[in-house]
């Protein structure tokens, strides 16, 4: 049962929950993929149809951002919690790490991978990471080829949206590996070339105020969080106006 959230269905889970849901998907290697919007993405979604049907289309739809939790509980109909993708994924490889499973890292700049790749080992013995590729190729086949010689049980796609939700979409079919997940940034994160917002930050759901401090750039794309709330507040208006009419 899928939660709505502007017309983007969230699973409403914990994070224990989401992993649970994808040691399941994992398990069955059929090519899953999982994303992890956030309300810049959902936004994205809402004015474009056949990038929305790619995101419903997902296996596992995780909110990613306190924006979404925020739109969510505006709407009348709120998510148990923000599930961050950087946090999902760095829970995953933990996860493979215990039980033997494997993971290939693709995306960000040249040399990030293979940094993040190192620093995963490192945290997480065990951790058996059959493969990295960066996000600047013009040709997707070799680096197709290269993740299905691979055969990796989960497959982080780092090459930001909406490029890594049609990636994904793409090759379910043709790619046997048990779970792809679209992570944005998260392989900088994991590298070190990008640091996460102080934990006080994460706890007050601050992290976007952070990022947009140290980026001042993402100003443009940050203008969608009032918007997607502003959204959420029309949309709840016209439905308890519908609901009255009904009643």
């Amino acid at each position: 049962m899928k939660t709505d959230v502007m017309g983007v269905g969230f699973h409403n889970v914990t994070m224990d929950e989401a992993i649970d849901h994808a040691e399941q998907l994992i398990a069955k290697r059929a090519g899953a993929y999982c994303v992890t919007p956030n309300a810049e993405i959902v936004w994205e979604a809402m004015h474009d149809e056949a990038f929305r049907d790619i995101v419903n289309g997902a296996s596992l739809v995780l909110p990613d951002g306190a924006g979404v939790v925020l739109g969510a509980k505006i709407l009348g109909r709120p998510l148990k919690g923000k599930v961050a993708g950087i946090d999902f994924a760095d829970r995953l490889a933990a996860h493979l790490a215990t039980t033997g499973g494997s993971l290939y890292l693709l995306g960000s700049k040249p040399g990030i991978a293979e940094t993040a790749a190192e620093n995963l080992q490192k945290k997480h013995p065990g951790l058996k990471i059959v493969g990295t590729a960066d996000g600047y190729f013009k040709d997707e086949a070799p680096v197709v080829e290269k993740i299905q010689m691979a055969n990796p049980d989960v497959l982080f796609v780092c090459l930001g949206a909406p490029k890594q939700e049609k990636f994904m979409a793409k090759y379910a079919p043709r790619l046997s590996v048990g779970l792809m997940i679209g992570l944005g940034g998260s392989l900088d994160g994991f590298a070190g070339a990008v640091k996460r917002a102080p934990k006080w930050m994460i706890r007050c759901n601050l992290e976007w105020f952070y990022r947009l401090l140290k980026e001042p750039r993402r100003l443009g794309r940050m203008i969608r969080l009032p918007k997607f709330v502003l959204a959420c507040k029309k949309q709840h208006r016209r439905e308890m106006r519908e609901a009255k009419g009904n009643g």
